[in-house]
């Protein structure tokens, strides 16, 4: 893999990115426009890390991004690290915009965010699918 890409949702993104990258699993960790603060605690094995902060600050922003990035550093394979309820949607943005394969690392959220990110990820499909087809 070439790359561990953090997309801020709420939940454990951050954690399990780490957890990857501490595994070696990358040469580079992207971290999403989350609040962090650099250095990251604790040794994360990647040998670079970027904060990816998109314009536009959506999924699609962020796709496209991390597409710019992909060609610039040659990457082969993508892991991108989200909440259960957008995996489909940021592995939909992301292929888009990078030819690669593109794994998915999922995280659990709260069952009381469940209501509402299901019914943000239907629109955010929807959209994709119909409106902003493209990378």
């Amino acid at each position: 893999m070439s790359a561990i890409v953090m997309l801020d949702r709420p939940g454990n993104t951050l954690s399990a990115a780490l957890r990857v990258a501490r595994q070696h699993r990358a040469p580079f960790l992207v971290i999403s426009h989350a609040p962090v603060r650099l250095p990251l605690p604790g040794p994360a094995a990647a040998s670079e890390t970027d904060l990816l902060n998109p314009r536009p600050a959506m999924t699609q922003g962020k796709a496209e991004f991390v597409g710019r990035l992909a060609r610039k550093y040659h990457w082969q394979s993508i892991a991108v690290v989200t909440i259960t309820p957008q995996a489909s949607h940021a592995r939909l943005r992301v292929e888009r915009c990078f030819a690669g394969p593109v794994y998915v690392v999922a995280t659990p959220i709260a069952p009381t965010s469940w209501p509402y990110e299901i019914a943000y990820e239907w629109g955010a499909m929807i959209n994709a699918l119909v409106l902003q087809r493209g990378c």
